[in-house]
């Protein structure tokens, strides 16, 4: 039996191994696929029965041109970039690995605030840079610093990364409004359940972690913005496509909003025309929130589970049942 894992470099640069998964089968790895050039996916995957993608998309053409493919999955949570209702009908189970970025990804989104807070980054450099040795006081900032405590966090998304969140936030000292087309007993716990719009007046900081869906695409636009309070702090290591970046960056440059922290953009890698590699106050991190090793280890465990089920004739994760 053929595996082909089609862009598993981002997955593992060199720190972990596919040895596991090589144990399941004849493994071929390729650091990068084309992501627009749907022949050199369907060259790499050849006669092989099971194929793991991360970003590389497994269209319908690739599909029709890739008979022996019986089973598809994700080295990731989201699956937007396989054609899974296609695949369904072509009798192809499509799985991905749900569950694996809780504690990195929520830790990251609170890293972004606290970021925003205290410019520690900068703060550090300013110091290695002499300014603090050239100082004729024992202590200097250059930025407004911020203390969360009675402050009101929105978390928008509040499942097991916004309920995560939300416990630090608490332990911080933080109030916790969350808004969830799902409420649960456990985030009732955590937070208090309110709509969105109690959530965009109330909240100091807003936080996205939901998926994303044709009905929340640029949910956070000038429209929501203008119910928000004055100097609000966003916060976005969810998708890129939940906010309209132009509207957002005109909101950072004219004080509207306060900060915004992102690992996420609409495009990626970034496009060097993006508003917001110019708007005031704004940090952006390389998509980067899923990627500590202990998080990528999960994937690979993950994805080792996923073949192995299939192989016994029971899969798990299936996002095209």
């Amino acid at each position: 039996m053929k595996i082909v894992v089609l862009d598993g470099y981002t997955e593992n640069p060199g720190d972990l191994s596919w040895d596991e998964l090589g144990k399941l089968g004849e493994l071929t790895v390729y650091d990068r696929t084309s992501l627009t050039d749907e022949n050199e996916a369907i060259a790499r995957i050849g006669d092989a029965e099971i194929v793991f993608t991360n970003k590389t998309p497994i269209t319908r053409k690739v599909i029709d041109a890739c008979p022996s493919m019986k089973f598809i999955s994700l080295l990731a949570t989201g699956y937007n970039v396989v054609d899974y209702v296609y695949a369904k009908e072509k009798g192809i189970p499509v799985t991905n690995v749900p569950t694996y970025g809780t504690a990195s990804v929520s830790q990251f989104s609170i890293a972004l605030l606290l970021e925003i807070c205290h410019h520690i980054g900068h703060h550090d450099a300013s110091v290695h840079a002499g300014d603090w040795a050239n100082c004729i006081d024992w202590c200097y900032w250059d930025y407004p610093l911020m203390e969360l405590e009675d402050k009101t966090i929105g978390i928008i998304g509040f499942g097991r990364i916004g309920q995560a969140e939300g416990r630090v936030a608490k332990a911080l000292g933080m109030n916790v409004l969350a808004y969830d087309v799902y409420p649960n007993e456990s985030g009732k716990v955590i937070g208090k359940y309110v709509d969105l719009d109690t959530l965009y007046a109330k909240a100091d900081v807003i936080t996205l972690h939901c998926n994303l869906t044709p009905e929340n695409t640029g949910m956070i636009n000038k429209d929501t913005i203008s119910k928000m309070k004055d100097g609000v702090i966003l916060i976005n290591n969810a998708r890129g496509q939940l906010i309209n970046e132009q509207d957002v960056a005109d909101a950072l440059n004219s004080g509207k909003m306060g900060a915004a922290g992102l690992d996420v953009v609409y495009t990626e890698p970034i496009k060097a025309d993006n508003p917001l590699l110019k708007a005031k106050n704004c940090i952006i991190t390389p998509h980067i929130s899923w990627a500590p090793k202990e998080s990528r280890q999960r994937i690979m465990d993950c994805a080792v589970a996923n073949v192995k089920a299939y192989i016994e004739g029971a899969p798990v994760n299936v996002v095209n049942r």
